[in-house]
């Protein structure tokens, strides 16, 4: 029966076979094969249960697709052999033309279509949707041909402005990219801006989110919408907070609490007004919007009153079952007493998303030929909106995660939910385009988080270690395709995060897409030596760290190994610290034969040298864009987040020193920018 499963587990797309980081060949355990195909509800406890499950997954495979995916220039091979029906193109525009289909190979194709864009094809008694797509994304070369620019990382939540309740939002990251633009930065990256859950704002990591279709209140900046006047009369920002970590519960009541003046002020002034530019405004929002957003101010009403009971229950899927959906029965009646409720979170996301709309637009309209990019999270949190809205999306019994690396060595979970392959097959790609479409919607680009899983997840059944998952393929070409037609339509760059273990064959893919992959300093490598800047890659954006490691001043100073090791996370401080020590010595020989510094300047204990010298380094790269992390603008030892800590490490909490308009007035942030500035020659 082993065998079985084993070929039943090919057929549903998970792998039965992977290569760890060592190099090495492992084989997944039967055990995990039968948990991963029972949550992607594929059956296989006995004979009969295998049999009727590979019968019905050859019969998916073998039916009819309504929805294909293209590229412009080539033929479209068709699902069926339809080569003597009548056919008819129908252009997005509306456009309509007789076309005719053809064998090639024993195989029915539509001749090459050059328009990009979603249209209908009808054939006989049939229509298919053809999302035909061009070669590549947009690129950097396409945005700025044959220039280097830089833009700067940004934590949104660590910038700083008077009344922010403690707590950086959409008025602070303006202030910034207006400081950043006078600079000539041409890109803002962020982490994600997701919404969360505003019921429990301890609940704060942003690569958790409730969904991704939707964005984190506690960023908004009202004042786009209704001015500081009207801010103030309705009792303003009550709560300031000038610490160096962030209160996320304090901060979020504090802000929850003036939005809420704010849209009752809004619900008795402007709503009952027929033709007021305000109501009209969101009743735009409201209709754009659709079922998904309603859905999503449903769920924050349900997790306010479930969360609020003296027995809290956090989880949707705690929820008594008559509320574990939207289309319950039993929500009608919670629907029509808390219609004030949930028009409350849909007028929150309207004025969070008008308040990114202001800062995009001040991005380019101060010059910036990328602005924002955002950062589109790899999964979202299996108790969030999403989840309990369109669980048909979704892989609930299973847990993004990886397995044992160089990094990690007993692999990670990530606690986090993905799209179901075979769902997005079914739905036409809806769930994945409107993700796609809410990253792009106030932004010049994109930054995809853990990229490979385009291609593959490592999912873990419930209860499993990391060690014990496998991986799931997704439909790639037709992923890729995508996003190269929403890079077109939205005149956006796309970046991939291609991080750790990672195919080769798959960095090609994303190269011959237009996507660019990220070349992190740390790992620019090969063997004891680290890469001159000349042979980083030319279709990867350059970068001195990330958000999850270390920064240039704390990996010189070691700072993140004291960290580490204060709360047992370094098996061997000793021999951690000798060999950061030789490490250290071979980026400076590095920086010394690149002549970014002196070719007999003495290795130095100075992290302000080391800083200033890593991004001269990192600007050094071929990449057409370089993007800096604030922190190794400024020279901060403390890295953003730590992974593997919850509480010992103040992840996602800290705050940046100065205001947002002021953060790159000094001394060490003008001489850095200066050198960013220069890469352009």
């Amino acid at each position: 029966m082993d065998d079985a499963i084993r070929e039943l587990a090919r057929d549903a797309g998970i792998a039965n076979d992977w290569t760890d980081a060592a190099g090495r060949p492992q084989r997944v355990a039967i055990d995990t094969l039968r948990g991963v195909l029972g949550a992607l509800g594929i059956p296989c406890t006995s004979e009969a249960e295998i049999a009727e499950s590979g019968a019905r997954l050859r019969e998916a495979k073998g039916g009819a697709r309504t929805f294909i995916t293209a590229t412009t220039g080539k033929v479209i091979p068709l699902p069926d052999d339809e080569a003597k029906a009548a056919a008819a193109l129908i252009l997005e525009d509306g456009t309509r033309r007789p076309i005719r289909l053809r064998q090639a190979r024993g195989v029915t194709v539509l001749p090459p279509i050059s328009e990009p864009g979603y249209h209908r094809l009808r054939v006989g008694d049939r229509e298919i949707t053809l999302a035909v797509a061009p070669p590549r994304c947009v690129t950097l070369d396409d945005i700025a041909p044959g220039e280097r620019l830089y833009g700067l990382g940004v934590q949104l939540y660590a910038l700083r402005r008077p009344n922010d309740v403690g707590v950086g939002d959409a008025g602070a990251l303006r202030d910034f990219v207006t400081s950043a633009a006078a600079e000539r930065a041409d890109a803002i990256a962020l982490s994600p801006t997701h919404s969360l859950f505003a019921a429990d704002p301890s609940h704060y990591g942003p690569y958790s989110p409730s969904s991704r279709l939707f964005l984190n209140p506690l960023f908004a900046d009202p004042a786009v919408v209704f001015g500081e006047a009207r801010i103030a009369a309705c009792g303003g920002a009550q709560d300031s907070d000038s610490a160096e970590l962030i209160d996320w519960p304090k901060a979020g009541r504090a802000k929850y609490a003036m939005l809420r003046r704010l849209y009752d002020d809004f619900a008795t002034r402007e709503l009952p007004q027929p033709g007021d530019s305000l109501a009209t405004d969101f009743q735009s929002f409201v209709r754009e919007g659709g079922e998904r957003l309603r859905e999503h101010a449903l769920f924050e009403a349900l997790h306010r009153h479930w969360f609020g009971k003296s027995d809290p229950k956090w989880n949707w899927s705690d929820w008594p079952a008559e509320w574990r959906s939207p289309t319950a029965p039993a929500l009608a009646e919670f629907a029509n007493a808390e219609g004030r409720e949930i028009q409350f979170h849909i007028f929150l996301q309207w004025i969070t998303a008008r308040s990114f709309a202001a800062v995009q637009q001040t991005a380019r309209q101060a010059g910036m030929r990328i602005g924002l990019i955002s950062d589109l999270a790899v999964g979202m949190s299996p108790g969030g909106s999403h989840a309990w809205s369109r669980q048909q999306d979704l892989l609930l019994g299973l847990s993004i995660g990886a397995p044992p690396d160089l990094l990690a060595t007993r692999g990670q979970d990530w606690g986090l939910t993905a799209f179901s392959p075979q769902g997005l097959i079914a739905s036409h790609f809806e769930p994945f385009l409107a993700t796609l479409r809410a990253a792009l919607r106030h932004a010049g680009g994109v930054r995809i988080d853990h990229a490979m899983g385009l291609a593959r997840l490592w999912l873990l059944p419930r209860g499993a270690s990391p060690a014990e998952g496998a991986y799931l393929a997704y439909p790639i070409d037709d992923m890729l395709r995508l996003i190269a037609l929403e890079s077109h339509r939205h005149r956006a760059i796309v970046i991939g995060e291609d991080l750790g273990t990672v195919e080769p064959e798959f960095r090609k893919r994303l190269s011959a897409t237009g996507i660019s992959g990220m070349d992190v300093l740390w790992f620019t490598r090969k063997e004891n030596s680290f890469l001159p800047p000349e042979k980083w890659r030319r279709d990867a954006v350059a970068v001195t760290t990330t958000h999850d490691l270390p920064t240039v001043a704390g990996w010189w100073q070691g700072t993140d190994i004291a960290r580490r090791s204060e709360i047992g996370l370094v098996p061997d401080e000793q021999a951690e610290r000798k060999q950061r020590g030789k490490d250290r010595a071979a980026l400076w020989r590095a920086f010394r034969k690149a002549r970014v510094v002196a070719e007999d300047a003495p290795l130095p204990d100075d992290a302000e040298l080391a800083a200033d010298a890593a991004i001269a380094f990192t600007a050094r790269s071929p990449s057409p864009l370089a993007l800096i992390p604030i922190e190794d603008v400024l020279g901060t030892p403390e890295q953003p987040n730590l992974p593997g800590t919850i509480d010992e490490h103040p992840n996602w909490r800290r705050r940046l020193d100065r205001p947002a308009s002021e953060i790159l007035d000094g001394p060490h942030a003008k001489r850095r920018l200066k050198t960013l500035r220069e890469r352009a020659r």
